[in-house]
């Protein structure tokens, strides 16, 4: 008998943690179930690979850059066969990033490009930041930064400052050349 109820007080806790892990759709298991997908692209580099001239950074930007580890980048390209495939995922990464713990930093649009930051964090220090940008005719693209101490406000900067610096295309040949 008593060993009966250990088995039952052992199954049900089992159960208990079990169910408690749950099965919520997040970006980072969205990211593992489609990095080698068909029609995906997949990269993930540390900050430290890609050569950026920092010399016209202000010191918010300089902070902001050295605050962050690695970059995780997820592609979906967009092609006439595949539109259904596309209005789909699009709809699972809108719906990921939907949920309240992503804290909107920024929106823009520009000829039909859709580009939205996101973060998860307190306005003073943010765990992740995440850039989405989407384009009909090309697909769309998923980055998430990761890093120490980093400043939503800050990264916003850096985010201006690395629109207009000078990266080598041969760093992000791969992703440039899927997109194409």
């Amino acid at each position: 008998m008593q060993r009966t109820i250990k088995f039952l007080a052992y199954t049900l806790f089992t159960a208990v943690i079990l169910t408690s892990c749950g099965n919520d759709a997040s970006l980072q298991h969205y990211y593992v179930d489609h990095q080698e997908s068909k029609n995906f692209i997949s990269q993930d580099f540390p900050l430290s690979l890609i050569e950026i001239d920092k010399s016209e950074f202000t010191e918010a930007q300089t902070e902001a850059y050295e605050s962050v580890n690695k970059l995780n980048f997820l592609g979906f390209k967009a092609n006439d066969t595949n539109t259904e495939t596309y209005n789909t995922e699009m709809a699972k990464v809108k719906a990921i990033l939907s949920d309240s713990k992503y804290n909107d930093l920024m929106d823009f649009s520009d000829k039909g490009n859709k580009i939205s930051v996101k973060y998860i964090g307190t306005d003073e220090e943010a765990d992740e930041v995440v850039i989405f940008g989407s384009a009909k005719d090309m697909g769309f693209g998923i980055v998430r930064i990761l890093g120490d101490d980093m400043n939503p406000e800050k990264m916003v900067t850096l985010i201006t400052a690395l629109q207009n610096a000078n990266i080598e295309e041969g760093q992000i040949e791969n992703i440039m050349n899927f997109f194409k």
